[in-house]
């Protein structure tokens, strides 16, 4: 039992900007639920490790969680290249209708232009779950990160895992074993 991780993952806020965008690593968070904060410290574990993606939103949370996270580039969201910063809209009318939904008929292994898969995305998790100690961990990150971590958990194809909705300032619960995962709770508000 001591050779456990029990893994808190935390979607960070929504992102303070236009709806429609795939932001930065910079983009702000919006932290004005307070409810949300207090009713998702609350279940948080004392005195466990924190990790975050080194994005501006999830360091913004983890502090308004009260966390002191160390940052960690592993954890980091999906890199969209050329993509990012930019309207989905505009991207599907730069490609064409019939481009822009082929890409996104496989957004499992197709990678935007400069960017990466989120296969890719999944391995990077991977390699930075190796990283963590056991005992509690609560990782402040992406909703592309906690689907990775889904996808190892669960042994699933990156097409699957990106079926799991995670909202922000959701908790997803998830234990390393020593020779086995399991899964507690998904998108948990």
């Amino acid at each position: 039992m001591d050779h456990e991780t029990h893994l808190w993952l935390i979607r960070h806020a929504p992102v303070d900007g236009p709806r429609g965008v795939i932001h930065a690593p910079d983009a702000p968070a919006d932290l004005g639920d307070a409810a949300a904060f207090a009713a998702l410290q609350a279940r948080l574990p004392i005195e466990a490790v924190a990790v975050c993606s080194p994005a501006r939103r999830t360091t913004e949370t983890a502090a308004r969680l009260g966390l002191t996270a160390t940052k960690d580039d592993a954890f980091r969201e999906q890199d969209f290249g050329e993509w990012t910063g930019r309207r989905h809209s505009e991207i599907e009318q730069e490609l064409g209708a019939e481009a822009y939904r082929a890409f996104w008929n496989s957004p499992g292994t197709n990678r935007p232009p400069g960017g990466e898969s989120f296969a890719d995305q999944i391995a990077r998790a991977r390699t930075g779950l190796t990283r963590l100690p056991a005992g509690d961990v609560v990782l402040v990150v992406h909703s592309g990160t906690i689907r990775a971590i889904l996808a190892i958990a669960l042994d699933l194809a990156p097409e699957l895992a990106l079926r799991f909705v995670i909202d922000p300032l959701s908790l997803t619960r998830i234990d390393r074993l020593s020779d086995a995962w399991r899964v507690v709770a998904v998108n948990g508000r």
